[in-house]
């Protein structure tokens, strides 16, 4: 073969592959011009990269093998809350900014105690949100009217819409109940977790401190037991009511299954946001008999007896008594160190009853 035809050979071979790169370059930034819409701000599971990409095409950004090589190109994708900071992108965009931008977040805290109604005006204040809006998907997709949103404090970011934020925290919540239900009973199963959750909430209004929760615990199952109404004044500070003073006008007028001095049993739904404290109580009352308390104006604690008389002198030792509530008990009883001892134990070495077997833990 002659050097020309040779060099010639060379030559077309160096063009075609130049050919097919230039086609390759073309072709990929057509690709990466391709339109994108999304939320403005996406949450990004921890994982690795081929992982995230799949997580993306399950959730309809058709992300592939191509994806994976232009984002590691720019580097690793970001885990958590991202900003895109507009509805409407190239593949291009999107593909950077998950691996280079992240969301502003703030903080909000739902407090135990506190209700779904009060939370959602606060979520609506510090992001800038429809109150509204919030209601309408709260009430259309939330298991019951409170005790869907777990009390503690979540980071989430500005530019969530309505719809995103709750089922965010829906699920969050979910997730923890799930998990801490399996770490008891071995299982979840949500209308018994619910149950729980509903005399939980119950504990969270009335305790006065932590180590009191397991002992208002068995308040309640002795009362349910002996199907004596609850006649507890925290069942009334639902929803809008949360922080309204019980009166005796409220008792007599208030016909929602959460008036506990006219109807027996529980609430049909959780009364607030619960701790996770609250739930451990709800699932391991003490072993008392006890069926009244309460608030000893010096200390702030409750005084809890079997005797109603008893309780009337408890209550009448407080009139002309200025409440000072040092949380400090004189003496201790055998109750309140087994109460403690119930609060400090980790709850997957503490066996738990059936809601059946319940009636027998207490007396």
């Amino acid at each position: 073969m002659k050097k020309s035809t040779k060099n010639r050979l060379i030559a077309l071979t160096i063009f075609n592959i130049i050919e097919i790169i230039l086609i390759l370059i073309i072709a990929l930034l057509f690709y990466l011009n391709i339109p994108l819409s999304s939320t403005k701000v996406i949450f990004i599971p921890k994982g690795s990269t081929n992982s995230i990409i799949s997580q993306l095409n399950k959730k309809g950004y058709e992300t592939n093998g191509i994806d994976k090589f232009v984002v590691r190109l720019f580097g690793y994708p970001q885990n958590g809350w991202i900003d895109l900071k507009t509805n409407y992108m190239t593949k291009a965009d999107f593909l950077y900014k998950i691996t280079k931008s992240k969301a502003a977040l703030k903080t909000v805290t739902l407090i135990p105690g506190e209700t779904s109604y009060v939370f959602l005006l606060d979520l609506a204040e510090k992001f800038n949100l429809s109150i509204d809006k919030l209601r309408e998907i709260y009430d259309t997709h939330a298991y019951k009217e409170d005790g869907n949103i777990l009390a503690e404090s979540y980071s989430l970011p500005y530019g969530m819409k309505e719809d995103h934020l709750l089922f965010y925290l829906f699920s969050q919540t979910n997730k923890q109940y799930e998990e801490f239900s399996r770490k008891i009973f071995g299982y979840y199963d949500k209308k018994k977790w619910y149950f729980y959750l509903t005399i939980a909430s119950i504990i969270q209004k009335e305790a006065a401190s932590v180590d009191e929760m397991p002992i208002v615990s068995s308040v309640i199952y002795n009362r349910l037991r002996k199907k004596m109404a609850l006649q507890m004044d925290g069942t009334l500070n639902y929803g809008k009511y949360s922080h309204v003073k019980i009166t005796a006008q409220r008792i007599r007028e208030d016909n929602s299954s959460y008036n506990t001095y006219k109807n027996r049993g529980i609430p049909s739904s959780p009364v607030c946001a619960v701790s996770l404290n609250a739930i451990k109580a709800a699932i391991f009352p003490v072993k008392s008999d006890y069926l009244y308390f309460v608030k000893d104006n010096t200390t702030g604690l409750h005084k809890f007896t079997s005797s109603y008389t008893e309780h009337v002198n408890n209550i009448n030792a407080n009139r002309g008594v200025k409440k000072s509530y040092t949380k400090i008990k004189e003496e201790e009883t055998e109750l309140d160190l087994e109460a403690k001892k119930i609060m400090d134990t980790d709850v997957s070495e503490q066996k738990p009853s059936s809601i059946k077997d319940l009636w027998n833990n207490v007396k």
